[in-house]
């Protein structure tokens, strides 16, 4: 059943985007829904695939003018946002629109949606791994790495406000759990 929304969370770290992209490789009709964001582009990043890349200015401009179903400052100068014109492109595809999304916008999006969404949270084993995670990512400095750590802290607390935890102690293990999950939630009626 198409016009369904699966919203997947995490800190930043924890497994959230490989698991998203293992369930879009499934046949689950899904497509994935593309955010908008003010930070620079990373290396590997294609722009319009992983993310819309705007400046701090067009951001605020397209918040003005209402543009987005959610829309968060992350960081100081760091917006990320839902373009509206995303879930409409894939609902009129006729699939399911799937989110790698920050843990506040998930929240958001399903008291939006309510029984229309599913929002999972990817819960790290512990923040030891995590840590270690972001380090062998190799991504961040020093300075970016401690704040993704603080932040992770506070966003473990949101995770009695999604449907479903999951922790992603065992990668295989994670995979399966999840595409069991979102394979009976596609399947219930709206």
């Amino acid at each position: 059943m198409a016009g369904k929304l699966i919203i997947f969370s995490a800190p930043s770290g924890a497994g959230k985007t490989t698991l998203v992209k293992y369930l879009i490789d499934q046949d689950l009709n899904l497509a994935f829904s593309v955010s908008a964001c003010s930070r620079d582009k990373r290396p590997h990043e294609v722009d319009g695939e992983d993310y819309y890349f705007v400046s701090v200015k067009e951001f605020k401009e397209k918040i003005r003018k209402g543009e987005f179903v959610e829309w968060e400052e992350v960081y100081p100068g760091q917006f990320y946002g839902t373009p509206k014109t995303e879930i409409e492109r894939i609902w009129a595809m006729g699939s399911n629109v799937i989110f790698d999304i920050d843990v506040v916008g998930g929240v958001n999006i399903k008291k939006q949606y309510r029984n229309r969404a599913l929002s999972v949270f990817i819960m790290p084993p512990s923040l030891r791994e995590l840590e270690k995670r972001l380090r062998n990512r190799s991504t961040e400095n020093r300075e970016n790495l401690q704040k993704r750590l603080t932040k992770a802290k506070a966003e473990i607390n949101y995770a009695p406000e999604f449907d479903i935890i999951i922790v992603n102690d065992n990668l295989n293990k994670t995979k399966r759990e999840a595409l069991s999950i979102v394979s009976e939630f596609l399947k219930s009626p709206l």
